[in-house]
């Protein structure tokens, strides 16, 4: 089976290699010439563990390709998948300029039947938008020519997108025809053969489901959050609470640990879309534009907690961030936490020194020279009076204190994920803080 992806950012890129990897011939598409050429050269455009690898080796086997030329591959294309971006409007809403020029570019250049899948993530009702846009430009040449559309959401975590592929909790498809469903059923046998779940519904259930799991996700977070903020104020610890609730069945302990916000390319943007179509319904969703109001707030709060630290006096104070991506194993920093903080941290006159282990250039990218970028996170803390962890990269979890301590002009720790013991920061004389607890005065200090 032939099969074409149009967009070659973190979900066209996995989907087109993963789908290589399983034995299909894949070409990905770009309009950007650039990426194209350096694809070509084994040279990736985003980091993800293991793409690099999975990429080099289906180039090499003959079943990965990249083009910009979407119309000389689609005569023998099977399945299109359009996976370009949707990025937020002003309002909030999904941009389809993108989704909408690759369904108008099929409808100008097919020659046989061809089934259009969207992969990006986008609101109900879509799809339809997607094949009137084709018809109407096999109408303007005269054709008639049967084609499909279809939706098959994407469900992956950046930092482990190779492995929910392969070995995804489900896989979703929206399908309106017999035909439609036998293409997606032939090009996903292998996980059929594996046992993994897929469900065949409808195209509107399927854009609907996208929204709703990561809308409930960031729900979940949201309400921790909130919850973690409360604990602080009532002198309860929020990582018992978690422990507490998180043992009910009902409700699991995934996506309930305290923290300084989500941020990435999902969340962020498929909440406010999300809102967005509630408000363009008449409906407005209540919970979900709160979940985002909360989220919002809580970037902030590492700043927050910095500042009531110093008595709101940061000019002239150095502050090392460790983590600059919205999570660990990506550099993406979309709507990244950091990004709310070091922008707060300037403009109260502090300087910054920062470290993440991958995200340094996208980071330049978008601050420029504002900030100090360090080799490691020792460097970060030389001579700062506070160190604030904004990313949980595992090379965080376990620093050397005593070192930290011995480099460090002050002595205070802003646990902005909640992974460091406040106990052994005390013992190893320092002034520390998370998310839902007070501050806990150093060693020498309580005695």
């Amino acid at each position: 089976m032939n099969i074409v992806i149009v967009g070659t950012g973190y979900v066209g890129l996995v989907t087109g290699t993963c789908f290589a990897e399983m034995g299909t011939n894949v070409t990905c598409i770009d309009i950007d010439q650039h990426k194209i050429e350096k694809l070509n050269a084994g040279e990736m455009p985003i980091f993800e563990p293991g793409l690099e690898e999975l990429v080099r080796k289906n180039v090499q086997e003959g079943r990965l390709h990249f083009s910009t030329d979407l119309a000389a591959h689609l005569h023998n294309a099977s399945i299109v998948f359009s996976a370009v971006g949707t990025p937020p409007d002003e309002d909030g809403s999904a941009d389809l300029k993108y989704v909408l020029d690759v369904a108008r570019e099929v409808g100008q250049h097919i020659d046989d039947y061809v089934l259009l899948v969207t992969k990006s993530t986008v609101p109900v009702g879509t799809a339809q938008k997607v094949r009137a846009a084709v018809q109407t430009e096999l109408d303007r040449r005269g054709l008639t020519i049967e084609f499909d559309v279809a939706s098959n959401p994407e469900f992956l975590k950046e930092g482990a997108a190779i492995k929910d592929f392969m070995a995804p909790d489900r896989v979703v498809v929206g399908v309106e025809s017999d035909r439609a469903r036998q293409l997606m059923e032939r090009l996903y046998k292998p996980f059929l053969l594996n046992g993994y779940p897929i469900y065949f519904m409808d195209i509107a259930s399927a854009e609907m489901t996208k929204y709703a799991a990561n809308a409930m996700l960031a729900t979940r977070i949201s309400f921790m959050n909130e919850i973690a903020n409360l604990c602080e104020r009532i002198g309860a610890d929020v990582e018992m609470v978690r422990k507490g609730i998180g043992s009910d069945r009902r409700i699991g302990n995934s996506f309930l640990y305290a923290g300084c916000g989500y941020g990435g390319s999902c969340f962020p943007k498929d909440v406010k879309a999300l809102a967005h179509t509630g408000r363009e319904k008449g409906y407005p969703m209540r919970i979900i534009e709160a979940v985002e109001a909360v989220n919002e707030a809580q970037k902030g709060i590492v700043f927050d907690k910095l500042s009531a630290l110093f008595d709101g006096q940061l000019e002239g104070k150095t502050i090392a961030v460790w983590g600059l991506a919205f999570k660990p194993e990506t550099d993406d920093m979309r709507e990244a936490p950091a990004l709310v903080v070091i922008n707060k941290l300037l403009n109260a006159g502090a300087t910054v020194r920062a470290f993440d282990p991958i995200a340094m250039q996208e980071a330049q990218r978008r601050i420029g020279d504002r900030i100090t970028y360090t080799h490691n996170l020792y460097e970060a803390a030389t001579g700062a009076d506070a160190v604030v962890l904004m990313t949980e990269w595992k090379q965080f979890r376990l620093p050397n204190w005593k070192q930290i301590r011995a480099v460090m002009k002050g002595k205070i720790i802003v646990d902005g994920r909640n992974i460091y013991d406040p106990q052994e920061l005390h013992e190893e004389g320092f002034i520390s803080t998370r998310i839902g607890s007070r501050p806990r005065c150093s060693k020498q200090e309580s005695e």
